[in-house]
């Protein structure tokens, strides 16, 4: 059985349905799993990116995480990309709010930020967590 990620970041959303269809469409993530409730909002998905993924739901469903994260502001989430500029084309495609054009950082990466339809700010770069020559 194959093993995933060891951390996904989770992230809330008053419309779960329109925030998978910006993550697949606009940022390149493959949608794993969508689960609904009864009134068809987003229970729980599972989107991927490589290696890595990130687990979404709808506000609003009453669960004790929908409750603790009730007050919660944005997150950021950092996505490994082998081509900055190329992904930023895609999103700017799709209309995504740029925060940060590719731009070359002085630790060798070169990266661009951008915002997500309910606020979350997500950076797309070059530099690989976790892959450092110390």
């Amino acid at each position: 059985m194959a093993e995933g990620p060891s951390i996904c970041p989770t992230l809330l959303y008053a419309d779960a349905k329109a925030a998978i269809k910006q993550l697949t469409e606009a940022f390149g993530f493959t949608g794993s799993a969508v689960f609904e409730g009864e009134d068809g909002k987003v229970v729980h998905a599972e989107l991927s990116y490589g290696n890595g993924m990130v687990m979404l739901g709808s506000k609003g469903t009453g669960s004790e995480f929908d409750k603790l994260m009730a007050s919660s502001g944005p997150v950021g989430v950092f996505v490994h990309v082998d081509d900055a500029d190329a992904h930023h084309d895609r999103a700017v495609e799709h209309g995504v709010e740029i925060l940060m054009p590719p731009t070359d950082q002085d630790y060798g990466a070169r990266d661009y930020m951008a915002r997500d339809l309910e606020g979350n700010v997500w950076s797309f770069g070059t530099y690989r967590p976790g892959a450092a020559d110390s």
